[in-house]
């Protein structure tokens, strides 16, 4: 019991220490290839601007929910609304210069892969890079989505 107590109150410290980068006024970092901030909560909501690049910095204006309205810190007016998931409060940095790593290459090493992974999936010989390539390619208007989404009777979700 005792130590279900201590790990009750650890997550609730940790937990709080990650709410609390994540408010009004703390500044967080884009962790997607791009972001596209909304007029709203909610995946269809209009757009707001052009889109973010993996690294920009925003300032959280407020948090509602899982998602947070953000400005961007390049523009007192460029605001929006975004899923806190694409969001964190670890600074990023991407470069496409000699000696620094791509925007790609520091997305796909936040998500576990480095150069000894990468050696290893090579080194199977049958994995095929352009199928992967061409699939993350495909992209779908959200006016198409959403008309699926509606047509076919499924649950849109927040909007």
């Amino acid at each position: 019991m005792k130590r279900f107590l201590m790990v009750l109150g650890l997550t609730a410290v940790l937990g709080g220490t990650v709410f609390a980068q994540m408010s009004k006024g703390g500044t967080v970092y884009v962790n997607v290839k791009t972001l596209q901030l909304k007029s709203g909560t909610g995946f269809f909501a209009g757009k707001s601007g052009s889109p973010l690049a993996y690294g920009d910095q925003v300032t959280v204006l407020q948090v509602k929910g899982k998602w947070a309205e953000v400005r961007y810190s390049g523009s007192a007016t460029f605001t929006g609304w975004t899923n806190s998931s694409n969001l964190t409060t670890k600074r990023v940095v991407a470069s496409g210069g000699t000696g620094g790593a791509s925007a790609k290459e520091v997305a796909m090493a936040g998500k576990g892969f480095n150069e000894e992974v990468e050696n290893a999936y090579k080194s199977n010989g049958s994995l095929n890079y352009a199928d992967v390539d061409a699939t993350e390619a495909i992209t779908v208007p959200e006016s198409e989505l959403y008309s699926f989404i509606t047509e076919g009777h499924l649950i849109v979700g927040d909007n």
